[in-house]
């Protein structure tokens, strides 16, 4: 667990446009059971790529795109244990991953952007990718 004046920031360039917390593994299900509409949820880390490509491309996407998910969800792998636990049973098969973006509609996961795919790319390639994300699954 990292000290919380450390990764407040870092979760603050989330919250800051519009991200809600997922803190427990209750606020993941009680989101996912029964939601209708489009959500995007974000592991966040206080890795390099995270720093450097993840929130900013997020933030970009957020920013740049017409059409958004309908909810923005993050959780802090390291401190939001159980909720980042519950994110990553919910993904499954996909392996642990942070940080990672998870892309849900009606509850049900349909894209999923592991750490793999956010190393060795810039901030806008990410944000570029989660725009048609966005515009592939916000539209009705």
């Amino acid at each position: 667990m990292y000290p919380e004046d450390l990764i407040a920031p870092m979760r603050a360039e989330l919250t800051d446009v519009g991200f809600q917390e997922f803190r427990t593994d209750e606020d993941v299900i009680n989101h996912l059971k029964d939601h209708k509409g489009t959500t995007l949820v974000v592991i966040n880390s206080v890795c390099g790529c995270a720093a450097g490509a993840a929130r900013p491309g997020v933030r970009y996407a957020i920013e740049k795109s017409s059409v958004k998910p309908t909810y923005l969800a993050t959780a802090f792998a390291g401190n939001d244990v159980s909720a980042v636990n519950k994110i990553r049973e919910v993904v499954l098969p996909y392996p642990p991953s942070s940080p990672a973006m998870a892309f849900f509609k009606d509850g049900e996961l349909v894209h999923f952007i592991e750490r793999h795919h956010i190393e060795g790319r810039n901030a806008q390639m990410i944000g570029d990718h989660l725009i048609e994300v966005f515009e592939h699954f916000c539209k009705d």
